[in-house]
């Protein structure tokens, strides 16, 4: 696909999309399939906008607001690629993660929603600032403001808090609890990058996650096709305040 001249930048090597294919908020889940699952069930006239190496991104409409949504992939590294080409080179303003998480809190459990305040991370994604310091990725409060809002509206049980966003998956080191210690709440993988690059470009970004599993109730546990399919509630919040 030939570049756009008036847009330089895109397509990307990661997005085949034209400028102004996208809407100005973009829900964001790690899960492919979850953003098919999106499109098909609560927006009118999806239409798919990108399809490279399977990563789902789609436009239409949802109660006559035009809203788009696209998978991140897994991981600091993914969302902070896609993120980062949708704020800077596609006019996006807002990217609401649609994520799962891990809980660390006796009060959370199995489906119950995160609303991740802040992020806290092992991973360096901030180092490339330069920072004299250590940066706190923080969400949008406007944002975080209008889904609390809405959940208690809704009566969906919610906590507002910290995060931790993890580069593995597999920890040797067995650290979420440590993590818990400090009041975070749940773990997951992505939401620092996110929240750096609505920084740096000057936008907006939320992380809105169902816990899918516990460390406090081990027994509780959700399957890979409930995670795609079933954690409405969530995908429900982000696209009310979209």
């Amino acid at each position: 696909m030939s570049k756009d001249p008036k847009h330089p930048n895109i397509p990307t090597p990661h997005i085949t999309a034209k400028y102004g294919d996208f809407a100005e908020t973009v829900l964001m889940p790690g899960d492919p399939l979850r953003s098919k699952f999106i499109a098909e069930n609560f927006f009118e006239n999806p239409v798919l906008v990108n399809n490279v190496r399977g990563v789902n991104g789609y436009t239409g409409y949802y109660n006559g607001k035009r809203v788009s949504v696209m998978a991140s992939g897994m991981g600091q590294p993914a969302i902070g690629i896609y993120s980062y080409e949708l704020f800077n080179y596609y006019g996006v303003e807002n990217i609401i993660r649609v994520g799962s998480c891990g809980s660390f809190d006796k009060d959370l459990h199995v489906r119950d929603i995160i609303i991740a305040l802040g992020a806290c991370t092992n991973g360096n994604y901030a180092m490339q600032y330069n920072l004299p310091g250590t940066f706190c990725p923080l969400a949008d409060f406007s944002l975080a403001r209008r889904a609390a809002q809405y959940c208690e509206q809704a009566g969906i049980k919610y906590k507002a808090g910290n995060i931790f966003s993890s580069d593995m998956f597999y920890d040797d080191m067995n650290s979420g609890m440590q993590w818990a210690k400090m009041g975070v709440l749940g773990v997951e993988m992505e939401s620092a990058a996110l929240y750096c690059n609505a920084a740096r470009a000057g936008k907006k970004a939320l992380c809105i996650c169902t816990v899918s599993d516990s460390f406090i109730y081990p027994e509780e546990n959700t399957t890979a096709e409930e995670r795609q399919e079933s954690f409405t509630a969530m995908m429900k919040i982000a696209l009310e305040i979209a």
